[in-house]
């Protein structure tokens, strides 16, 4: 419990960068050229041309989060551009000759903004990162501002629930061609509705572990 408390400090502080301040860790200006260009050269995609990350992805995070782990981001990439994921069944589908299992949900968005004034859906990790692309439909996320959100109950694996206020909330879309990463310092609510006609869709998550 001692390091869950120290993520929480940690990702308490300001972003440096073009994320907004409080929402997600915080890194020197010169880490997070380092991971812009990183993530320009493309050599982490391993062969995937099918998404890029959302204007919403810590790149610091990302960039450093493969160094450490890079067999498991590999594995990602290319079972995601090797796979037809339109056609693949909903349900958990394991990533060959990786411990690694990707959830293929298909459904609506459900979080309306009443039940985010009401408090509802915020979740953060610290043992795993969501991976999450959506290749059918928009979902809808908030990211918690970290200055005024609290935990709301003690830690259980591997979940972390935050009271947040509602004004505070960073909120977009996810779309097809993009995927979003969300990583232990992003606090967050996913499948939150969107102004699109339909609110179905078709989301993949894989947990990648958090390297640390």
């Amino acid at each position: 419990m001692k390091n869950i408390s120290m993520a929480l400090l940690l990702a308490a502080l300001p972003f440096v960068g073009g994320i907004a301040q409080t929402y997600t860790n915080s890194y020197s200006k010169e880490v997070t050229r380092l991971a812009e260009k990183w993530v320009k050269k493309g050599e982490w995609r391993n062969g995937f041309t099918k998404a890029s990350p959302a204007p919403t992805v810590n790149l610091a995070e990302f960039y450093l989060q493969y160094q450490k782990n890079p067999e498991q981001w590999k594995a990602v990439f290319k079972w995601l551009q090797e796979t037809d994921l339109l056609a693949i069944p909903a349900g958990r589908t394991p990533i060959p000759g990786t411990t690694l299992t990707v959830s293929v949900e298909d459904g609506d968005n459900w979080c309306s903004q009443d039940d985010l004034r009401a408090g509802k859906g915020s979740e953060s990790h610290y043992e795993k990162i969501d991976f999450m692309y959506v290749v059918r439909g928009t979902e809808g996320f908030c990211r918690l501002d970290h200055e005024t959100s609290k935990p709301r109950a003690p830690y259980k694996p591997d979940r972390l629930e935050y009271t947040f206020e509602y004004d505070r909330l960073q909120q977009f879309t996810s779309i097809p061609g993009t995927f979003n990463i969300m990583f232990p310092c992003d606090w967050h609510v996913a499948k939150v509705k969107t102004n699109s006609e339909s609110q179905n869709l078709r989301v993949l998550v894989i947990k990648v572990d958090n390297a640390m």
